[in-house]
């Protein structure tokens, strides 16, 4: 199964739902496709669109996948990084008005440069990237979060007092 997800972003991603429409009717895609779409509007008989999907089962929707394809925004990529899937972004631009800027250009060259996600940056390379995922192997993502954590644990540890004290002696 293709999990496809838009984000929850008010501006339409019509351009990447027609292009997995177009590879669905060139038989490229054959699996089941399912579709969180947000505010995209898009009809198809070849896909399950959904507007929005509860957070259990979108999770339970990316444990299950094959393949993820999503927009680039960073929630959508780190959440298929997480489960270890492999990942075709292409990001929302704003030539299209398909976003206000292009960070998610910016996040998408950034991760396809360090081997997590197959980037597609105009729709007629998607047929490219369907048949690159299926050797392709993504660099394992792990996760930073406890260092972070250990980080403010540590500094709060070691400096909170200081605050403490020197708030005292103003008042």
């Amino acid at each position: 199964m293709i999990l496809v997800t838009l984000g929850t972003q008010d501006k339409s991603f019509h351009r990447l739902l027609a292009a997995i429409e177009k590879e669905i009717n060139c038989g490229n895609i054959k699996e089941k496709v399912i579709v969180q779409a947000g505010y995209t509007k898009y009809d198809s008989p070849n896909m399950e669109i959904l507007n929005t999907i509860p957070k259990d089962e979108f999770v339970k929707l990316i444990e299950k996948c094959d393949l993820l394809i999503t927009h680039g925004g960073v929630g959508s990529i780190f959440d298929g990084l997480k489960y270890g899937k492999k990942i075709i972004v292409a990001p929302r631009l704003s030539k299209y008005h398909e976003h206000t800027n292009d960070h998610q250009l910016e996040v998408v060259q950034e991760l396809a440069e360090a081997g997590y996600i197959l980037p597609v940056y105009e729709m007629k390379e998607l047929k490219g990237a369907l048949k690159q995922i299926k050797k392709w192997h993504p660099k394992t993502y792990q996760s930073n979060n406890q260092n972070m954590i250990n980080l403010i644990t540590d500094y709060i540890d070691h400096n909170t007092g200081k605050f403490f004290f020197k708030k005292c002696k103003r008042k």
